[in-house]
């Protein structure tokens, strides 16, 4: 009995699915079948050595997934690494392929997502970036937002200005803390903050890490010590310069010697300088770095951000006034020179003063080109009196090779009569006017 049951089951099961339609699964259909969109995301770590790149993409695109899931799917990726959110669109490589793409009319999607509004945005970005979509009809989602953004809806208006407030608060916020906690470690500490080693010195560990979880890491800290091969010619560039030998008399007594100068002491680190000659900058700044004294010092030379909507480069570096400069209070390293000696090596001058004891005064200064090799010319006093010269590239710190061009010197009294004359020729109306007008035209309207 038992044996005809199981039978009769198998035969009921064979029997239905003998007589069975097979079921048809319906077909997915792609979004654009379906009127849901396509987006492209963007997304941005700021640091590449500091930051996981690969964690920070991955949650960013999960917060983007999440936001469209059910609207349409990402069919393009952009994703800007070691990018400031300050620099513009344009000027991150994967933003800038992005606004390409969102100009090309045969693109693969027609709205944009980002993770994270403070990732992908700097204070107003987006105001100056959504007439541009509009123009094109892609549509920016934010998670902020809980979607796409209405330029024309007041609230969204409001959000995207305190999104922006609030980007730059953070930014702000966080340089503040990092500058002022880099001022207490090296005035207080003479800690090494990192860079190239200075040239005379190398890098060695100084022990552990002071914040525990970073010494937990096994990260450790380093200070300058003395390198016994550069080290050396640092002793001697100074006390050259204190038997009153002038800048270019050092740089020429080095190359003579065959010193090797600091590129070509750290090849690694300079392989984009040509020419690894000591020159008159870098004797220079040899003579001029306090650091040698045995004292750490930062701010010398601190990067200034140009804003957004003014050209020029993102980011430059100016020198810094001695009163802005921040000094160890202790010894950091050891010295390659007593301070009395450094300070004694900035007073020497190689150039004779005015016999009178005031101030040289040039009045073209940076207005003038030599027409042989088309550099700006150099203020000389000469003879007692202002001129410009050229040196076509050459300096006394390299010897004269018997196809150099001579040095070019002109008067610049001699000079101002060419000018007006050529202005006359010209029928620039500056006849009889002063040499400053003269000089003001040129600047207005050079080219160059």
């Amino acid at each position: 009995m038992a044996d005809l049951a199981v039978r009769s089951e198998s035969d009921l099961l064979t029997h239905w699915v003998s007589q069975s339609r097979p079921v048809r699964r319906p077909r997915r259909r792609r979004p654009d079948e379906l009127g849901l969109l396509r987006f492209a995301f963007y997304g941005r770590v700021s640091t590449a050595d500091f930051q996981e790149q690969d964690s920070s993409r991955r949650w960013q695109r999960d917060v983007a997934d999440d936001l469209v899931d059910g609207h349409g799917r990402i069919v393009a990726d952009y994703f800007d690494a070691d990018r400031s959110r300050r620099l513009p669109w344009r000027d991150r490589p994967q933003a800038a392929l992005l606004l390409t793409a969102i100009a090309d009319p045969d693109r693969a999607f027609n709205a944009v997502v980002v993770g994270e509004y403070e990732r992908a945005f700097y204070g107003d970005q987006v105001l100056s970036l959504l007439p541009f979509l509009q123009q094109h009809g892609v549509q920016l989602w934010l998670p902020e937002a809980h979607g796409p953004v209405d330029p024309a809806e007041p609230s969204h208006q409001a959000l995207l200005m305190l999104l922006g407030a609030q980007s730059k608060r953070e930014v702000l916020r966080a340089r503040s803390r990092a500058l002022a906690a880099m001022r207490a470690q090296i005035r207080d500490e003479g800690r090494f903050l990192g860079g190239r080693p200075l040239y005379g010195y190398r890098l060695v560990d100084a022990g552990p890490h002071p914040n525990p979880m970073h010494a937990k890491w096994g990260r450790r800290l380093q200070r300058y010590d003395e390198d016994p091969v550069t080290a050396p010619t640092v002793r001697r560039i100074f006390a050259e310069r204190l038997r009153g030998r002038s800048v270019s008399r050092i740089a020429a007594m080095l190359n003579a010697d065959g010193v090797p100068s600091p590129s070509q002491a750290d090849r690694g680190r300079n392989r984009h300088r040509s020419n690894c000659r000591w020159g008159l900058t870098t004797v220079q700044g040899i003579l001029a770095n306090v650091k040698y004294t045995g004292r750490q010092v930062w701010n010398r030379q601190p990067a200034h951000h140009t804003p957004a909507h003014l050209p020029g480069p993102f980011k430059t570096q100016r020198w810094a006034t001695t009163s802005e400069w921040v000094i160890s209070k202790q010894l950091a390293h050891p010295p390659l020179v007593f301070e009395a000696d450094l300070i004694a090596a900035q007073e020497i001058t190689a150039l004779p003063g005015p016999a009178c004891g005031g101030f040289r005064s040039y009045q073209l200064v940076g207005l003038l080109r030599c027409g042989l090799c088309r550099r700006r010319l150099e203020s000389c006093w000469s003879h007692g009196r202002p001129a410009y010269r050229c040196q076509h590239g050459h300096s006394s710190a390299r010897p004269r090779g018997p196809d150099r061009i001579r040095n070019l010197y002109v008067r610049e009294d001699r000079m101002i009569v060419v000018l007006r004359a050529l202005l006359h020729e010209e029928n620039v109306a500056l006849e009889g006017q002063p040499v400053w007008m003269i000089a003001r035209y040129l600047r207005e309207h050079s080219s160059w």
